[in-house]
């Protein structure tokens, strides 16, 4: 697949040429929530009860990224009646449709290592692993806080890893930007992309749930540090600010509904 794509640049573009990235997303799964309060909120502050799981892969032309990799594959299936957690298609059979397999994938980085964000982690341990030594210490020590669950990634243990401690230049070119924004758990990150007919685009990972915790600058209980969080925000924030980027909370089923899925994509 990779030596298609990369004749398929060349053949297209000339020597020398270079093309944008694509972002193309897959539905990961789907997460209901009759009380929200967990997240911050109170059930009065938002009538949104169901959140969309988005799995994301970056095509380059040096080398193809997954972003996320949705809830555990071991939920695939139709949706069971009143279940508050579904996923009716793997990412593995929508990159399959793609003619891409996870050997196909040359890294692989997750916004944090939450069960919704790294349910596939195991299948791309061929991948080399982008995370931040933070994250890192915290989902694969001794004994993890209950947040995480090892046994989705614990094949990632001996993978190839880059350890990230901050900000991160994925291709060197300014065009996929890992940006650290801890808060939500130690290692918790964002991904800024810089595309040329879409134009610059902030991926948030789990700064935010609900477009009322942007609004209202709320944080769930859950999270590692509130204080932290709250700084990555604004972090985050002004770097929306200063380069006009669009901001896509990637849970929210409205953003979701209103995207164009794979094999569809944005460049």
């Amino acid at each position: 697949m990779k030596k298609l794509l990369a004749f398929v640049f060349a053949a297209l573009l000339g020597a020398g040429a270079h093309a944008g990235p694509k972002l193309y997303v897959f539905d990961c799964g789907h997460l209901a929530f009759p009380d929200v309060s967990p997240f911050g909120l109170g059930n009065d502050e938002t009538e949104v009860r169901e959140l969309f799981v988005p799995c994301y892969l970056i095509e380059h032309d040096d080398g193809l990224m997954l972003w996320d990799g949705g809830l555990p594959l071991d939920m695939v299936g139709p949706r069971q009646p009143d279940a508050d957690t579904w996923y009716e298609t793997s990412l593995i059979d929508q990159l399959a449709a793609m003619d891409v397999s996870p050997d196909d994938i040359d890294y692989a980085a997750y916004s944090h290592f939450h069960f919704d964000h790294v349910g596939a982690a195991n299948a791309f341990a061929g991948s080399t692993q982008l995370i931040q030594q933070s994250e890192y210490e915290a989902a694969f020590a001794a004994e993890p806080s209950p947040v995480f669950q090892p046994g989705l990634y614990d094949q990632l243990r001996d993978s190839d890893k880059i350890m990230l401690d901050g900000d991160h230049d994925v291709f060197g070119d300014g065009s996929v930007m890992i940006i650290y924004a801890p808060g939500h758990t130690p290692g918790h990150q964002v991904l800024k992309l810089e595309l040329e007919n879409f134009g610059p685009l902030v991926l948030a990972g789990d700064l935010y749930h609900f477009e009322a915790s942007r609004r209202l600058r709320r944080t769930p209980v859950f999270n590692t540090d509130a204080e932290q969080t709250l700084e990555s925000m604004d972090k985050i924030e002004a770097l929306v600010e200063e380069t006009g980027a669009t901001f896509w909370i990637g849970h929210s089923l409205e953003l979701a509904e209103s995207l164009d899925l794979a094999p569809a994509f944005y460049d």
